[in-house]
Formats: structure tokens, C-alpha cells, sequence
């Protein structure tokens, strides 16, 4: 069989034969490119197994503990974020309602004890001012004496009564309008 020659020329140059070039070196060649491959072979195992050990950890990583993907599981969490935020803002919607009817509400009270006339004993009559945050309300009066008891009311509107009032009732209305002392707790 015949033995092609390679013969490669260099700038319009003689031919070189790389056969003749190479032949005395092809052994050493070949054994050096095999143990290339060996080498990239072994790398790649090494790399293939690493892939399936980050594989399974990753695997391991996304399900939860009752087996189901984290995708699933995110999901179920994202609606129960949703779930959560639409019971706030009902909340809060029910909660501006209830401070409006809240305002509407009896807040502030004055009571005073007195006693209007001189044949009865002790401070049992009493004048009651209720009223709410705009200052409306009414003074509940009842006067005690010893043929019977009776009570009056007066409306209040932002602060001031409609009518005339008494020393006790406008007291007790004064004693309504105050600011309460610093530190107090409101009442229940």
C-alpha cells in the first residue's frame, strides 16, 4: 500500500515534508494526546457528577416538607400575602367607618351635684352634660326634691346649649368641653 506524502511549501518556497518532519515524533504525539483525552475525559465525569449532586440538592431545595414543588408552594404563600392584604383594606375600610360613627358617639361627660333647695338634705339633684366629639350632645337635669323628682333636657350644639341654661348646667357643660388631663386614659 502506498504511503501518501504531505508536502507543504512556504512562500512559493521548496516543499517541506512533514512526514519526514513528523514521523520520528508521532509515538510521543500520540501518547501525549491520549493522556489529553484521558485528562478531559476524567474532567468531565468529574463535571457530570458535580451537575447531578447541585441537581439533586437544588431538587432537595425546592420541595417543602410535604413533597410539593417551591414553585406550589409560593404560590400558596403569594395567595395567602393576597388574601391577608384584601382582609386589611377591608379592615381598614371598616375601620374609617366605626371612627365616623365613632365621632357621633358620646365622649365627654360633666356631672355636677347640687342641691337647689333648702328643705331637702344633701347634694341629690344633679345636671349631666353628654356630649360627642363636634360638641353636640345634651344636658340631662333632674332636680330632687321631697314631693317628687324632675328632669329636664336641653339640646347642645358645638358646645353652646339652646336655651337658657342654669350655674349647675353651664358647670357641667364646662366641665364636658375640657380638654381631659394628660395622661388619663379614655374611657371604654
Amino acid at each position: 500500500m502506498a504511503c501518501a506524502t504531505l508536502a507543504v511549501t512556504r512562500n512559493g518556497g521548496p516543499p517541506i515534508d512533514l512526514d519526514a518532519l513528523l514521523g520520528p515524533f508521532l509515538a510521543p504525539i500520540v501518547v501525549g494526546l491520549t493522556v489529553v483525552s484521558i485528562a478531559l475525559f476524567l474532567v468531565v465525569i468529574g463535571l457530570w457528577r458535580r451537575t447531578v449532586r447541585l441537581s439533586r440538592r437544588i431538587h432537595g431545595l425546592t420541595r417543602g416538607t410535604d413533597g410539593r414543588p417551591l414553585e406550589a408552594i409560593l404560590e400558596a404563600h403569594l395567595e395567602k400575602v393576597f388574601a391577608v392584604s384584601r382582609s386589611v383594606d377591608d379592615l381598614g375600610q371598616r375601620t374609617r367607618h366605626l371612627e365616623r360613627q365613632g365621632l357621633l358617639a358620646i365622649q365627654r361627660m360633666g356631672l355636677v351635684r347640687f342641691n337647689p333647695f333648702e328643705d331637702t338634705g344633701g347634694n341629690q339633684s344633679v345636671a349631666l352634660a353628654l356630649l360627642d366629639a363636634n360638641g353636640d350632645g345634651v344636658i340631662l337635669s333632674s332636680l330632687h326634691a321631697r314631693s317628687g323628682t324632675r328632669v329636664y333636657a336641653k339640646a347642645v350644639t358645638g358646645g353652646r346649649a339652646e336655651g337658657a341654661v342654669s350655674d349647675e348646667e353651664a358647670a357641667a357643660l364646662r366641665s364636658a368641653l375640657e380638654p381631659p388631663p394628660s395622661g388619663s386614659r379614655p374611657a371604654v
